[in-house]
């Protein structure tokens, strides 16, 4: 009995023999008893006795005597018997519930659990409420005094909820069942998506779980897929730049790459030039993770690292799908670098991003990958960096008079001092004087001389010295004026220039 994992063999015993069984807070979750055949039988001071299905299940034994604190003896049990008691279960519940119930880690339809238990009532309206404000991201984080709830709104994480942290285990609980995820491991990071319907909306959220020093944090980052993707114009580009971008978009073959942090919207670009070039006569196919928006017309394909779909194993098979154009959604190895690079010298026009800190440092990247000098001249065509800054409130914008390191800074790239803008602050805004985000971009297209600059290993500063003086501007050049035509401050664009 106690060694399970010698010969496996436990002693069968009848579910009927040990009713009533625990319920409630002493039992465990239905979901997790239906997902993994398994359940309490009952419980005593120093030992508690469990039922399962299935005896060869090593990992959920270890894992519920990871997870109890006290003595743990295994039963076999029949699982007829266990479906008998679910059924009985759900037989107990009302159509509403019990739909709620055999959708949960799937569907949830959140605007029809009002009135349903505190916990779900208090990670729905967490939901909804992000989803109302527009939020980008959930925190969820068990600290040493108190469990606390933050929203990251336009790049910013703002508190919105405190409570004891008593209650922390169930929220946690409840947002892995409807994740699909082990509610028993507390020791591992767990990755996994809720996709919930809002009335209209239907928001994929990206859930991601860390144990920390005293319990979890947990993130879930909101996708709405109902969110038409935006337009070039609406990007907030330049008229010089736009012009470029669209020239970059309208050729047959290469590699076009975006740079820039997480969260700074390389996605939004991706999609907004997938959405002014597609057409009948070309074949557009994107491997992403996740989708965030669905365009039509499109073969839009959401990677799966569980059962192998990562870009690279995809983009193989995608190859055989002959597409004019292939949209990966980041280049991480050197694996997705070459496939990419190959694709593009078939004669594929190939978008994607990078995580560097400006347009060129892209070369130095995929050298830094592996990838050839040669190959890169061959095949790139040009790279956009990007930043996302706070967007001054219409409602409270005034003009005001630029401080003295404005004015040198204003000067330095030979741009007017002034007069500049910010807001004061209103409910509009809840008071930040900032309402919404728009991008600040650098880019450069390639050239013959580009090309025979990056084929012969040259530095970044030599490209950069020959690319400004052929009419290239660096991000801050774009922020500064943007801040000048009362879009933004000189404050944000610094702090995003910077980081």
């Amino acid at each position: 009995m106690e060694d399970i994992y010698s010969d496996l063999l436990m002693e069968k015993v009848d579910l009927a023999d040990y009713k009533p069984l625990p319920e409630g807070s002493s039992q465990y979750p239905l979901e997790y008893i239906e997902t993994n055949s398994i359940i309490k039988l009952k419980e005593n001071e120093d030992t508690i006795y469990v039922g399962c299905c299935d005896p060869s299940n090593i990992a959920l034994l270890e894992n519920l005597r990871n997870f109890h604190k006290k003595r743990i003896v295994f039963y076999e049990i029949d699982r007829n018997e266990l479906s008998g008691f679910l059924g009985e279960k759900l037989s107990n519940l009302n159509n509403r519930d019990k739909k709620v119930w055999t959708t949960a880690a799937e569907k949830l339809l959140l605007d029809k659990l009002a009135n349903d238990a505190p916990i779900i009532n208090l990670v729905n309206s967490t939901i909804i409420e992000a989803i109302r404000l527009g939020a980008s991201d959930i925190h969820i984080e068990c600290f040493s005094s108190e469990m606390v709830i933050r929203y990251r709104l336009d790049g910013y994480l703002h508190t919105v909820n405190s409570l004891e942290k008593e209650n922390f285990p169930a929220v946690a609980t409840r947002i892995k069942i409807m994740s699909n995820l082990n509610i028993m491991e507390r020791r591992l990071p767990q990755d996994g998506r809720i996709t919930v319907h809002l009335g209209d909306d239907m928001v994929d959220m990206r859930v991601s779980i860390v144990p920390i020093a005293n319990g979890e944090s947990i993130v879930l980052r909101l996708f709405n897929k109902k969110n038409a993707p935006l337009s070039l114009g609406q990007l907030g580009l330049s008229e010089d730049n736009l012009k470029l971008l669209k020239k970059m978009s309208g050729f047959p073959n290469g590699l076009v790459l975006l740079t820039g942090p997480t969260g700074s919207g390389k996605t939004t670009s991706l999609n907004a030039i997938l959405q002014h070039i597609k057409s009948d006569t070309q074949k557009i196919i994107t491997i992403e993770d996740p989708i965030e928006y669905v365009i039509d017309g499109v073969n839009q394909i959401q990677t799966n690292e569980r059962i192998g779909l990562t870009f690279d194993s995809i983009l193989r098979r995608v190859l055989r799908q002959d597409p004019n154009i292939i949209m990966v959604g980041e280049i991480r190895d050197y694996q997705t670098a070459e496939l990419s690079i190959r694709s593009s010298l078939t004669g594929h026009l190939v978008f994607s991003t990078l995580h560097t800190k400006d347009s060129l440092s892209v070369i130095t990247r995929l050298k830094n990958m592996g990838v050839e000098p040669y190959l890169i001249s061959a095949v790139l065509r040009g790279s956009v960096a990007q930043r996302l800054v706070r967007i001054i409130c219409e409602g409270c914008r005034k003009k005001v008079k630029p401080s003295k390191n404005e004015k040198e800074l204003l000067s330095r790239y030979k741009l007017p001092a002034g007069p500049l803008f910010k807001g004061e602050g209103c409910k509009l805004c809840r008071n930040t004087g900032y309402r919404g985000r728009i991008g600040l971009f650098e880019m450069f297209m390639t050239d013959n001389e580009v090309e025979k600059m990056i084929a012969e290993g040259r530095r970044e500063a030599e490209i950069r010295s020959y690319l400004s003086s052929n009419g290239m501007k660096p991000i801050i050049f774009d922020g500064l004026n943007k801040a000048l035509q009362g879009i933004t401050t000189i404050s944000e664009v610094e702090r995003a220039v910077s980081a």
